[in-house]
């Protein structure tokens, strides 16, 4: 396995790593409230938002980004 050349750019701006951030961010959320008794959304939309969120990433991932991919460079 070898990394890109513009890792630290690619971590930094890449979209696909920001939708995985915000997914990882959601399951903290929902184990976090449900572990407290709270919750102000019920388990089914937080599947939902989170699938959606990881949809996305796989969609941001394929999609060629100008000031990431490294065509410029």
């Amino acid at each position: 396995m070898k990394f890109v050349p513009n890792v630290g750019r690619v971590i930094r701006r890449a979209w696909s790593v920001r939708f995985l951030a915000l997914a990882g961010g959601l399951s903290a959320l929902e184990f976090i409230l449900q572990s407290m008794g709270e919750s102000f959304l019920s388990p089914r939309i937080y599947s939902l938002v989170t699938g959606l969120t990881i949809g996305a990433t796989f969609i941001a991932r394929i999609v060629a980004q100008r000031d990431v991919s490294g065509d410029g460079e």
